[in-house]
């Protein structure tokens, strides 16, 4: 779970001051020091405890007086350098855990139901790739919210190349045409 996946959600860090990381940019909380956190934790426990290989590092949602979604925020007193070194190390405890085992390895997952409970290595490593693209795309949005960075990384956009008039354009563009069809009644669907 390690390489490119981890760089490509901490690279939204770079450059950013303590404020921005932590800053709640959603009526959820939602940060991307937030999302680092999140990311780190739930990697620990699919590849940790739920295969047997305790990471020996101890959930912030336990104990007595825990704070509610620890996992999903970071203190005033966890540094960056804390929450990235955790992110680090917890992609390194996942790739020793699916060096160890089988793909078809059971392991026990008990916050699932029990009719889901007893998945393999690989269903979690396809469940753990989508939870990770998943909160790295939510932290594109709240990149781009905070300083108007995009792309996958510093060094590749990966969008076409257009100048700031030409990306106002096209969201206008897009502003249009979301207008017209709220206008014109088009039903409103789910899914």
């Amino acid at each position: 779970m390690g390489g490119r996946r981890v760089l490509l959600l901490l690279a939204k860090l770079d450059g950013l001051d303590e404020y921005a990381i932590r800053r709640p940019m959603t009526p959820t909380g939602t940060s991307l020091l937030g999302l680092v956190k999140h990311v780190a934790y739930v990697q620990l426990g699919y590849f940790g405890e739920v295969f047997g290989r305790p990471s020996g590092r101890a959930y912030p949602w336990e104990g007595e007086g825990a704070a509610p979604d620890a996992d999903m925020w970071a203190t005033a007193e966890e540094s960056r350098e804390e929450i990235v070194g955790l992110y680090r190390f917890s992609a390194a405890h996942a790739d020793a855990t699916i060096a160890a085992l089988p793909l078809d390895a059971v392991g026990e997952v008990p916050w699932w139901s029990p009719e889901r409970r007893h998945p393999t290595l690989h269903t979690l490593l396809v469940h753990m790739g989508i939870e990770t693209a998943r909160h790295a795309g939510h932290a594109d949005i709240l990149r781009e919210m905070l300083d108007g960075s995009v792309g996958m990384s510093p060094d590749n956009a990966n969008l076409p190349e257009r100048g700031a008039a030409e990306w106002a354009a096209f969201r206008d563009r897009v502003e249009t045409a979301a207008r017209a069809a709220g206008r014109a009644g088009a039903p409103v669907v789910d899914g």
